[in-house]
This record gives C-alpha cells, sequence and structure tokens, in this order.
C-alpha cells in the first residue's frame, strides 16, 4: 500500500466509524476528537487498515475524497 494511499484510507476509515456514532449529533466536538485519534492511530498502522478494507466498516470500492464513482477517483489498496 502506497503512503498515500494509506493516509486516504485513514481518513476515509475514521470518518466512516466515527460517522455512525450515535453521539454524533449530541457530542459534535466529542466525535471530532475521536475521529482524530481513529485517524492518527490507523496512520501508524498499514495492517489495521488492510484488515479493515472490505468489511462491513468500509467496502474495498470506497471513494477518494473529492471523487465519486463516475469520475474514477477511487482508492487502491
Amino acid at each position: 500500500m502506497k503512503s498515500e494511499n494509506h493516509k486516504d484510507w485513514s481518513s476515509a476509515i475514521a470518518l466512516r466509524i466515527t460517522d455512525e456514532l450515535a453521539i454524533k449529533e449530541d457530542f459534535p466536538e466529542d466525535t471530532e476528537i475521536l475521529r482524530g485519534i481513529l485517524e492518527k492511530l490507523l496512520s501508524q498502522n498499514v495492517w489495521a487498515v488492510k484488515k479493515l478494507i472490505g468489511t462491513g466498516i468500509i467496502e474495498e470500492d470506497y471513494p477518494c475524497e473529492g471523487g465519486d464513482e463516475n469520475d474514477g477517483n477511487w482508492f487502491s489498496s
């Protein structure tokens, strides 16, 4: 996994996890803190990111930030 792809995947996974939190609307600041922590931890662990790709957490064909399914801007693991 290239380092830039790993960073993108880390960000996307952290966003996906925190986006599903029940506390998200009541505690948005806490949710952002958790997202930042998850992103930092995942960015330091290639193995963990690879294990999560293709699970219910994040699909293998999840689009890159700023991209969509029509422009071909997709992550590659």
